[in-house]
């Protein structure tokens, strides 16, 4: 028994030594990030493609994180202007970003979707949750911040097309220390998991960054702005493909008719 007591108190001090300095080194991460003279986009709509054109422009929504607001880069080589010029390319748009620095996905259901179902977009781009990712956010809370999200949206109109970014690979952040890093990159992995959850159940489209771009982020620290957090220019670069594609999948999906019989039942009676 005495044997058995030792044991367990050896396992317990070992826990929290490792609590103690994961604490430390995030109070570090968070404490030492250098000024870079941000400035919060602004969340006045902007016209993109032909203005000459005389059909109707499509309203283009982007909600989410300070890498929605493109912190890190210029914002006009951020992914809400990259995605909106490529759009319009093919069609006259109108781009509204909501997006605020440090929030998740409750500071988006909250603060930002009122906003955004009041301008029943078309198309909508979610890129949040490295900070549910660092803030520890209960997975079971994410899932319900984001059907919320994906419901109030479809309230406002119901064919509207949602694309999530999910988190990127907070893993790969060279801000962050070892172990720290470590446990970050699992975290990552079980928020993404419970956001896919709810996309399979809202039939929403995912553009998968961590999957796709997370090992480049980790061999490449020229990915990353100067505070070895937010993604540089080239950062945004890497992800812009796998959110076009994402954004491309989502309007060809849209059967309105379906979308719109389907947002007719209430989710709890689907």
């Amino acid at each position: 028994m005495r044997r058995l007591r030792r044991i367990l108190a050896g396992v317990a001090a070992i826990i929290v030594a490792v609590v103690a300095v994961l604490a430390i080194e995030a109070l570090i991460a968070i404490s030492t990030v250098p000024e870079d003279g941000y400035r919060p986009p602004s969340q006045a709509p902007r016209s993109f493609g032909d203005r000459e054109s005389k059909r109707r422009p499509l309203s283009y929504v982007v909600l989410g994180d300070s890498t929605a607001a493109g912190r890190g880069a210029p914002y006009g080589q951020g992914i809400a202007v990259a995605t909106a010029r490529r759009l319009a390319a093919r069609r006259r748009l109108t781009l509204t970003n909501l997006a605020v620095t440090d929030a998740r996905f409750d500071d988006v259901r909250r603060e930002q979707l009122p906003a955004a179902a009041r301008l029943r977009p078309q198309l909508v781009l979610v890129a949040a949750g490295a900070n549910d990712v660092t803030g520890l956010t209960r997975l079971g809370a994410v899932r319900d911040d984001v059907r919320a999200i994906a419901d109030g949206l479809r309230a406002a109109r119901c064919d509207v097309a949602i694309v999530l970014t999910a988190s990127p690979d907070v893993g790969s952040a060279p801000r962050l220390a070892q172990p720290l890093r470590a446990v970050a990159g699992w975290r990552t992995s079980q928020l993404n998991r419970a956001v896919e959850d709810v996309v399979r159940d809202r039939r929403l489209v995912l553009a998968p960054i961590a999957e796709r771009t997370g090992r480049r982020f980790r061999a490449d620290r020229s990915l990353f702005a100067a505070d070895g957090f937010h993604p540089s220019a080239g950062g945004y670069a890497t992800w812009t493909p796998v959110i076009e594609a994402a954004l491309d999948r989502a309007l060809a999906g849209i059967d309105t008719q379906a979308a719109c019989r389907s947002a007719a039942v209430p989710p709890e009676r689907r």
